[in-house]
């Protein structure tokens, strides 16, 4: 009893008992029991030394699978102890177990996982994630310690372990060290990607791709067909993305680079999760995922590179000619033209450019798509909601022109939908950040170089901030309180995450999701496929895919006939 409960605190919450160390235990959930853990390897280690091996002369198959499971168990336990921290007190965890740490706590759904322990067991938790540290930020309280009060310390990304064997594994942006090189690209990304005379001159390309989607969509309708919306918007959001990177679409075309990067951006994702699954559990597990997998990942990479580099180059070659400030100018002519610049503030390379590009197709599908695609299927199950904003486009863009980006700001009920939508499907779920320097969050110790995740999609489920959190209800958006969407430090609203690594592009893709939301309102109406309401449940992964496909056949509305998409 004496070795379970010396120096251990205990507080309980929910009714659930979480367990503490004092300072001279380190951040180690007592649930894991450093000292029974050593008594454990001691034990894996006796039996694997005293199996007879020399009698069995190695014939015995049994006793040999044995002392290679005890061994390479003894392994694994002995990495744990010796790499435990030893100062200070941490946030209360959870029960854990030897080796997976809290990984049993875990469902396929990260965000939803994520959601039940802050609702169970507090808004601040310690987690071991196999041989991963985790601090779990849950309230609005302890966002604004991570993104305004210690900003700069929580402002890196996590380190994945074998990360620096890929080819992009330090070129890239939104993963990059708080640095000199992540200041440079940041204020190029604004001043100049983002920059309103850049949005203005690529709007008529985002135009024309959310025409030609509206004509897919009604030409499915007329031969009453179902579609499936998520996968159309995939496609809206890649060929947008492609067009203002590269000046070419990534489907429906006759362009085999852009529909090569496409199919390579999908491999991506999986080859992400395949080699974050080892780096959870550690060595040597990460060593063997990494094996498994990892020269398909470089291989993915390598493709991609190839591919990207064929358009670098046919860029240089029309930049000889024509100059990089055209009207028509890319993202890849913004970048060739700083690359080409030897007074640059930062000097950057070829594969900084590379790299940068597959930060944005990785980053912009995947926020646009899912946030578009959940305020669809709220919408179409809130019919009263629907019908609401249907009225409200009506009278403020009438009925013989299709809806732009230049009415957004005059349809506040699209805006306060769109905002609803985000608060119950951020764009950034779960926010992970690390810690560059020891710290206190609470009067918690926090180790250097542990992983932060900020609870977003908790946060903004919160009812001590939101009346019935979990419901949608626009009209929340419409008071007094002004939300804005690069969120209020306090205010529980951040659904694009906030302080200095906060998404850079979120005007952008919330004025893109409002266009493309309200266009789908005013040109269609729909008939839900297999029932008459939207499977709301949330899929597997780390973001908020739906689980199923949101198929539904659209109706073109006799007005939209004009509007000559």
């Amino acid at each position: 009893m004496d070795m379970c409960n010396r120096g251990l605190g205990m507080e309980v919450h929910n009714g659930h008992r979480l367990l503490h160390t004092a300072p001279c235990r380190g951040p180690w959930p007592v649930a894991m029991m450093p000292k029974l853990s050593v008594s454990l390897a001691c034990v894996c280690l006796s039996m694997a030394l005293h199996l007879d091996l020399r009698e069995a002369k190695m014939a015995d198959s049994t006793s040999y699978l044995l002392y290679i499971a005890l061994s390479f168990l003894f392994i694994i336990l002995l990495h744990y102890l010796v790499h435990r921290p030893s100062n200070g007190r941490t946030p209360p965890s959870p029960p854990a177990l030897p080796l997976i740490g809290h990984l049993h706590h875990f469902s396929p759904s990260v965000c939803k996982s994520f959601h039940n322990l802050a609702a169970r067991y507090g808004d601040l938790l310690f987690l071991r994630l196999g041989s991963v540290r985790c601090v779990v930020v849950s309230s609005a309280s302890y966002a604004t310690e991570i993104y305004k009060t210690q900003d700069v310390t929580f402002s890196s990304r996590p380190k994945f372990a074998f990360g620096d064997e890929l080819p992009y594994a330090k070129a890239g942006f939104f993963a990059a060290e708080y640095g000199d090189y992540w200041r440079f690209m940041k204020k190029l990304t604004m001043t100049e990607l983002l920059s309103q005379r850049q949005v203005e001159r690529s709007r008529a390309v985002r135009r024309e791709e959310m025409l030609k989607f509206l004509k897919k969509l009604a030409d499915c309708g007329e031969n009453n067909e179902a579609v499936d919306l998520g996968a159309e918007l995939v496609k809206l959001t890649n060929n947008s993305t492609c067009r203002l990177v590269m000046s070419t679409r990534c489907s429906g075309d006759d362009s085999d680079e852009a529909e090569k990067i496409r199919i390579l951006v999908k491999e991506t994702f999986e080859m992400a999760t395949k080699v974050a699954f080892g780096d959870v559990f550690g060595w040597p597990l990460e060593r063997l995922a990494f094996w498994m997998f990892g020269k398909h990942a470089k291989d993915v990479t390598m493709r991609y590179d190839e591919i990207l580099e064929n358009i670098l180059t046919q860029h240089e070659e029309r930049a000889k000619k024509e100059g990089l400030d055209r009207e028509d100018r890319d993202l890849m002519d913004i970048l060739l033209k700083v690359y080409q610049d030897h007074n640059a503030e930062f000097k950057i390379t070829r594969t900084n450019i590379k790299a940068f590009l597959l930060d944005l197709f990785l980053g912009g599908t995947g926020t646009s798509t899912e946030v578009s695609q959940w305020t669809m299927a709220e919408l179409l199950n809130h019919p009263e909601v629907f019908n609401k904003l249907r009225n409200e486009i009506n009278a403020v863009v009438g009925t013989t022109r299709l809806v732009g980006e230049d009415d957004v700001p005059n349809l506040p009920y699209l805006q306060a939908v769109v905002k609803e939508a985000l608060r119950l499907y951020p764009a950034v779920p779960i926010a992970m950040r690390a810690s560059q320097e020891d710290c206190t969050i609470d009067g918690f110790h926090v180790p250097k170089n542990t992983m932060v995740a900020v609870n977003l999609f908790h946060i903004m489920r919160d009812p001590k901030i939101w009346e019935n959190p979990n419901e949608f209800e626009p009209e929340r958006f419409t008071g007094e309180v002004r939300y804005e969407i690069k969120g209020q430090q306090g205010s529980g609203f951040v659904p694009f995450g906030g302080g200095r690594r906060g998404c850079p592009g979120s005007t952008l893709a919330f004025s893109f999701i409002s266009t493309v939301t309200a266009a789908m309102v005013q040109c269609f109406d729909w008939k839900i496929i297999g029932g008459s309401k939207v499977d709301m449940e949330i899929g597997a992964a780390f973001t908020l895919p739906m689980a199923n496909p949101l198929l539904c056949v659209p109706l073109l509305r006799f007005h939209a006939r004009d509007f000559n998409f």
